[in-house]
């Protein structure tokens, strides 16, 4: 597609916190007339700097990054800017972090699978003022609760889990009976089809169920609280 010499570019800030997927995305934007990269950021805190100096048309913000997590940087990006358009980029279908990354205005939400098909399309959306999210993951989202959902109790049981600790270790911590976390944890496992604990815990991290970098427990979007 052409576009005109007068066209102004869209301007793009990528955050992400691994070189190689950075230079990916520079690869795809720099073949494009009507884009231009204009930084680059690994961080949270430097995303949050960076468009502070830059104001970019559109920021592609990973979610897992080292010192603040994109959910974070989206929230903070936004108080200052509330018109900052911001897609979100994960590895992770159905992850439960989509619901908080939209609750904190992204408009775009991507699998980084899917970059190279839908991230242009996604872009272009985004700055004319759309909002683009996968119909799988926005029916996700709306669904009602479902069988499957943790209950809050599971969450904390399984964030334990994850730290390691025992089911003694966890009906001490919790104050409840060593039968009660057996119980919980039989559910958890139902729930998220998982193996064992191990294989439930790393769902659970994938998911964004639980984050262990930021030692605090995301609900679940079909919890109720």
């Amino acid at each position: 597609m052409e576009h005109c010499e007068s066209t102004i570019p869209i301007t793009i800030l990528s955050v992400d916190d691994h070189p190689l997927f950075r230079q990916g995305i520079a690869s795809v934007i720099d073949s494009q007339a009507d884009m231009r990269l204009v930084g680059e950021a690994t961080t949270g805190n430097e995303a949050l700097a960076s468009y502070r100096s830059l104001r970019p048309d559109v920021t592609l913000m990973d979610i897992q990054m080292p010192d603040m997590n994109g959910i974070d940087a989206t929230i903070a990006i936004r108080q200052e800017f509330p018109q900052a358009r911001i897609i979100i980029l994960t590895t992770y279908e159905g992850d439960v972090r989509a619901l908080r990354a939209i609750k904190a205005g992204a408009a775009g939400y991507l699998l980084k699978s899917m970059l190279r098909k839908d991230l242009l399309d996604t872009v272009r959306q985004v700055h004319s003022g759309r909002r683009c999210i996968p119909a799988d993951i926005a029916m996700e989202l709306i669904s009602p609760a479902s069988g499957d959902a943790l209950s809050k109790r599971e969450i904390e049981v399984l964030k334990q889990v994850a730290d390691g600790n025992s089911n003694k270790r966890i009906a001490i911590k919790l104050a409840i009976s060593e039968d009660t976390v057996k119980a919980h944890v039989k559910n958890i496992l139902a729930k998220l089809s998982a193996s064992d604990r191990t294989h439930a815990a790393v769902l659970a991290l994938q998911r964004g169920i639980i984050d262990l970098n930021c030692q605090q427990q995301v609900q679940h979007p079909a919890m109720k609280s």
